[in-house]
């Protein structure tokens, strides 16, 4: 593939979320589930990468290696501990992380919630309750009235698809159910605060979407039923959703392939990666095709894209494919707006712990030394160039 250079101001950056790695967020769902011993959790995030101090450093970081954007969450549990007590002192760190952000030339991409809600919500029922939208609504509202005006692109939930279905569903996820009608209630409640979110959010200036978990769906030989009762709770309902937002944010990891029985493993013979996905790249294309389709052509933000590897070269040739297909998606007319990869740091991955590794920067948890990987320089320079260098096929 010959590559040429992506569009005027295409947005190259990487991400994080507030728990994954700002460290001690104690009073989040997410802080109590991986303290109980009856939970899935291998180990709890403790300091994580202490991002919450460290802020400066990482930030100037991604600037120097070539990313003009960084996508970050920002913690409701710190924000509003207590039901309606809100926190000046975290509205205004997350003011200062802004503010770093664009002094180091980075377009600051927010995320208003990503997977972790405070106790005190969940404790009334969580996204299963109905209230919760108003909750959130009204965390938004605080939120949009001390720093929208300095941010651009907001994220209103990461991934409301994923929460409902391994918090109530699977119950790998707090809360640990296991109910299909209580992840029904939950999409329904995840749907309500985002469009309450975009609401608020268009007001006060910043473009909005939402971000969803999304997979190629193969379909083999009888699974089409099965992939339709897949997909219409996991995906269909939230692309519904974001018909009409400013933009929709991608995050594609792999494909999932489904016979007449419902999704099945790994095809024999595909590499795997630290998580147990199959590598393949390509995913992310079909994704982004199909979001474009199904939204009515709402523009499409790469919010989340890449590898658990421990061998690093495997996520640079991972990136390559993957890029060479928002090229041709690009090439095809599709309104793609920028890439961002996960992660950037090596962080607390959940229910899995610090095991898989999907930063573009190491992190020694004994020290908190940070040491960018040969693939964060080389997505960098792919950044630096706008897409022009980097890309051509391995």
């Amino acid at each position: 593939m010959n590559a040429s250079a992506f569009p005027e101001r295409f947005l190259w950056g990487t991400a994080t979320a507030a728990h994954q790695v700002e460290g001690g967020n104690w009073n989040s769902d997410w802080w109590a589930w991986e303290h109980d011993p009856a939970s899935s959790c291998i180990e709890p995030s403790g300091d994580a990468c202490d991002h919450f101090h460290r802020y400066r450093e990482d930030i100037q970081l991604l600037a120097e290696l070539g990313f003009n954007t960084y996508r970050f969450s920002l913690e409701w549990s710190r924000i509003e501990p207590e039901n309606g007590e809100f926190s000046i002192a975290a509205l205004d760190h997350y003011a200062r992380m802004i503010a770093a952000c664009r002094e180091a030339e980075l377009e600051p991409v927010v995320t208003l919630h990503h997977f972790t809600t405070p106790r005190w919500v969940a404790a009334r029922g969580g996204w299963a309750n109905a209230e919760t939208a108003k909750l959130f609504g009204r965390y938004v509202e605080r939120v949009m009235a001390q720093i929208g005006d300095q941010i651009g692109l907001v994220c209103t939930i990461n991934e409301p698809n994923v929460v409902a279905t391994m918090g109530y569903l699977v119950g790998l996820f707090p809360p640990g159910e296991r109910d299909f009608s209580r992840r029904t209630a939950a999409n329904d409640t995840f749907i309500d605060a985002h469009r309450r979110a975009v609401e608020i959010v268009r007001a006060a200036g910043p473009k909005v979407g939402l971000t969803l978990a999304m997979s190629q769906w193969v379909t083999l030989d009888g699974g089409e039923e099965a992939v339709a009762a897949l997909r219409d709770p996991y995906e269909d309902v939230f692309l519904a959703a974001a018909r009409g937002d400013d933009f929709i944010g991608v995050q594609t990891y792999t494909r999932t392939r489904v016979g007449p029985a419902g999704q099945l493993g790994p095809e024999d013979g595909v590499e795997t990666t630290l998580m147990g996905y199959e590598f393949w790249p390509e995913a992310l294309e079909a994704t982004i095709r199909l979001v474009w389709e199904e939204t009515g052509h709402v523009p499409v933000l790469v919010t989340e894209n890449g590898i658990a590897a421990a061998e690093d070269h495997r996520r640079i040739e991972y990136v390559r494919r993957a890029l060479q297909g928002v090229r041709r998606a690009l090439d095809d007319g599709i309104d793609v707006v920028g890439y961002t990869h996960w992660s950037a740091l090596d962080n607390f991955e959940w229910v899995f712990g610090y095991g898989p590794t999907f930063g573009l920067i190491g992190v020694d948890r004994a020290t908190q030394e940070r040491v960018a990987k040969p693939s964060a320089h080389w997505l960098g320079d792919v950044a630096r160039s706008n897409g022009s260098l980097g890309l051509e096929t391995s």
